[in-house]
């Protein structure tokens, strides 16, 4: 029996410790709302990397996470994107921007967030359509965010992304 208590006592010390540094689940509405800012970088597989910053500013209506992206690029180079996000369920948010073609489905597992999406890199005429593959990641203090991206061309990795969200 007091084997048993010893391994008990144990295990219940093991959860509580574990328990209290496990990280937070995700929800976009509550990372984003209000002002984030972010460090970011892009590769591509012909070597060409560009550093950028984002400030953005998050506006939850309840129901939508409307996102305002301001880029600003190492080389003096700015863009404004917008996400809409909404939330269909507890895990689950479909998005929207200028620049995405379609719809997006954000699924969230725990403290991760998944989704992919079409952009289109060549408004107008043109087209150079990609497909991103994001990963979230909130840290176990919830105060950042990290966003990891795959970018495809058809079947071909092309560039990766990472973006350190921070509130």
């Amino acid at each position: 029996m007091p084997v048993l208590r010893i391994l008990v006592t144990a295990a219940l010390a093991v959860f509580m410790a574990t328990g209290s540094s496990a990280a937070k689940d995700l929800r976009l509405e509550e990372f984003f709302k209000g002002r984030t800012s972010a460090t970011a970088s892009l590769k591509t597989i012909t070597g060409l990397e560009r550093n950028f910053s984002v400030k953005l500013n998050g506006r939850w209506d309840g129901k939508t996470l409307v996102l305002r992206e301001d880029f600003f690029f190492d080389d003096g180079e700015t863009d404004t994107k917008t996400w809409r996000f909404t939330k269909k369920g507890w895990n689950t948010y479909t998005g929207t921007r200028e620049d995405v073609i379609g719809e997006t489905i954000v699924s969230v597992i725990g403290n991760k967030g998944y989704f992919n999406y079409l952009v289109d890199l060549d408004p107008g005429e043109g087209r150079n359509i990609v497909r991103f593959y994001d990963t979230l990641e909130l840290s176990a203090d919830g105060r950042t965010l990290k966003n990891t991206a795959r970018v495809f061309k058809g079947p071909l990795p092309v560039a990766s992304v990472r973006v350190d969200f921070k509130r």
